[in-house]
């Protein structure tokens, strides 16, 4: 969305022009200051215009872009000692991205301290991307060239074959009545941070019910109740014994947030990097046989007795800090594959990874906490709770399973970006059909795991989440057969023309589709059809969501099959294209970026065109690229339907 805003407000600038002291709001100014022989300070100052400012490296995900600083050659030519530091900033509420923004005024100082690893180097090229605001926001993107030894700066420009310039010319589109792409993107977000909480306060509420936190609870709030002088300093030692578990699970996630200032990129190629995925997929299988009994993950034992120690030491508000951190130690073997799922999860969602995990992280520690502070309030209540017992140990392999499924997921996405073609739709719905048949086999009692006692009649419990375990093992039977869809879980198996079966093509729910540019613009333009441009991913679940909840509707299916030219353009396809295909595609800015991948060409086709880089994004274009509509998102049916309609009366 904050991509379409900032399209939003450049076109007013262009509309309406900006006043002369405004077309050039910062001046930037270079400073070098030797150290060493091999050690340097580069300076780069920016003087702001009145009231312009520009936004910090650091500035809140989800609100407007950050200044992104590169160094050309950096670990080749010199190396970069510690961070790039700023002078002093400025945080405000923004009413437009709902964030706290934090940005300079007056002026910008960027500093970096480096070391020479080539002493023959004289010159050091830095690349800096930047947002820009006013009323109005503008986005730079520029080069400076510092030059150490004083001498006259003489700018080598990679050089880039006229084959390449060809071909990064064909990338750019002249889209005509491209300012319509300029209003708010309609869209309707599948997940949101509430949602993402709710997942993780779920997660809290299941690590309840292991045997590593379950038998705390009485025991904890006992402590508390007997312990204290009077009532009512108990239950205050409890509140803050649960607040502490809250933000000691807030913290965990804050690292995330550090990887993600460094590059903001980093959590979120977890979605589509093979490696990535396949390390995952090991992890949640690791994860999933400690539930299983086979072993246990703990931490070292010496940091939970060296923590119970300092609460005993240190008493007061300390001790029962100290009294938390043991609690999240002591409990890491069942808390552990718990987050790591949520971990998963939310590398699956939409938006920011790194706010994601806080709010699930948060939503974790406050199942987690919630108990000890209400039975210290409510003492009497800790009579109902059911004794210890097996059931504990059922909970851990259901859990156990439920990690297998997701580790599937993962290794499914590792399959479809790297298109290995070993896992696909039929096969993974049969692996999981054979979970889900292994689960109900445990459940109902016909086979045991390592850690389970002696057998025993089956509780009421057991027996009703058996026959939950069953229906869904017929859901799926009865989808992978087509008897039924399997709508529900949309987005997680492979999509339906990912099949061992041969297809009619391998487009989405058998539409015709053209998976390049030039093709499918050569035929819309012989048949005379508007385009609908799918910008999707083979790892986006959300595209699968899209094919397969909304495309699928008839009102949908019957304009995108009869009335439109579908281009989809998959921009995590990590094929390598051919030899002839492979370019270096020039920015204006001088940037160069080799294209060696599929994914490669389209993301920048996506980012250059349209200025965005988040799937699905859908594009309604007429065969001489006129732009038929507002461009759209995740979104409902009827809203889709109503979309593509508007497309073809603007055509």
């Amino acid at each position: 969305m904050r991509y379409l805003i900032l399209l939003f407000l450049s076109f007013i600038i262009s509309f309406f022009g900006l006043a002369q002291d405004d077309e050039n709001p910062v001046i930037w100014k270079q400073e070098v200051h030797k150290i060493s022989d091999t050690d340097y300070e580069l300076v780069l100052t920016g003087t702001l215009a009145n009231e312009w400012h520009i936004y910090s490296q650091y500035t809140p995900d989800g609100g407007p872009l950050k200044t992104e600083v590169t160094f050309v050659n950096a670990g080749k030519d010199f190396e970069l000692l510690g961070k790039t530091v700023e002078n002093k900033t400025y945080t405000e509420f923004s009413d437009v991205f709902e964030v706290e923004e934090t940005f300079f005024k007056e002026q910008a100082v960027f500093t970096q301290k480096i070391k020479l690893l080539d002493p023959s180097i004289s010159q050091i090229k830095v690349g800096l991307f930047f947002q820009i605001c006013k009323e109005v926001c503008m986005n730079k993107d520029e080069v400076f060239t510092f030059s150490l030894k004083g001498e006259p700066i003489v700018e080598i420009e990679e050089t880039v074959d006229a084959r390449s310039l060809a071909m990064s010319s064909a990338l750019k589109l002249d889209l005509k009545n491209k300012e319509i792409l300029a209003d708010n993107v309609v869209s309707i977000a599948s997940s949101s941070l509430w949602m993402i909480f709710g997942l993780g306060f779920l997660g809290g509420l299941i690590a309840l019910l292991t045997p590593c936190v379950f038998p705390m609870i009485p025991l904890t709030v006992s402590f508390f109740t007997k312990h204290s002088k009077n009532k009512s300093k108990g239950i205050a030692s409890a509140l803050l014994y649960g607040f502490f578990i809250i933000i000691i699970y807030f913290l965990l996630s804050l690292p995330f947030h550090l990887f993600d200032s460094v590059d903001s990129q980093i959590l979120n190629t977890i979605a589509t990097n093979v490696w990535l995925n396949l390390a995952f997929f090991i992890v949640f299988v690791f994860f999933a046989f400690s539930f299983f009994g086979y072993y246990e993950l703990t931490l070292p034992s010496s940091w939970a007795n060296k923590m119970d120690s300092a609460s005993t030491k240190t008493g007061g508000f300390l001790g029962v800090f100290f009294m938390a951190v043991t609690l999240a130690i002591v409990s890491f073997s069942c808390t552990g594959p718990i987050l790591g799922g949520l971990l998963g999860s939310t590398a699956l969602a939409d938006g920011d990874v790194a706010t994601n995990l806080t709010a699930g992280m948060t939503g974790f520690g406050v199942a987690l906490a919630l108990p000890f502070m209400l039975f210290a309030m409510f003492p009497a209540w800790l009579n109902s709770l059911p004794k210890s017992g097996g059931w504990m140990t059922t909970v851990k392999v259901v859990l156990g399973f439920l990690e297998l499924g997701l580790a599937l997921k993962f290794l499914s996405n590792a399959d479809l970006v790297g298109n290995w073609g070993f896992l696909k739709r039929e096969i993974f719905l049969g692996l999981w059909i054979v979970l889900s048949l292994l689960l109900t086999l445990y459940l109902f009692g016909v086979f045991k795991f390592p850690h389970d006692g002696p057998k025993q009649k089956l509780s009421i419990g057991r027996k009703v989440t058996g026959i939950v375990s069953v229906a869904f093992l017929v859901y799926l039977v009865l989808g992978t057969v087509k008897i039924t869809n399997l709508k529900l879980l949309s987005g997680f198996p492979p999509p339906e023309f990912y099949s061992v079966f041969e297809q009619e093509n391998d487009c989405p729910l058998g539409v015709n589709c053209f998976k390049d540019f030039e093709e499918g613009l050569a035929h819309a333009k012989k048949v005379n059809k508007p385009i609908l441009l799918d910008f999707t991913g083979w790892a986006c679940v959300n595209c699968r969501k899209m094919e397969e909840n909304v495309w699928s509707e008839p009102g949908v299916f019957k304009l995108l099959n009869e009335n439109y030219v579908l281009i989809s353009l998959y921009v995590d396809d990590r094929k390598e294209l051919s030899k002839e295909a492979q370019f270096k595609f020039k920015y204006d800015s001088g940037r160069v970026k080799t294209i060696e991948t599929i994914g490669e060409k389209w993301g920048t086709f996506q980012d250059i065109n349209f200025n965005v880089a988040s799937q699905p994004y859908y594009i309604l274009l007429s065969p001489d690229l006129k732009v038929l509509n507002t461009a759209i998102q995740t979104t409902d049916a009827t809203t889709y339907e109503e979309w593509l309609k508007v497309g073809l009366q603007n055509l």
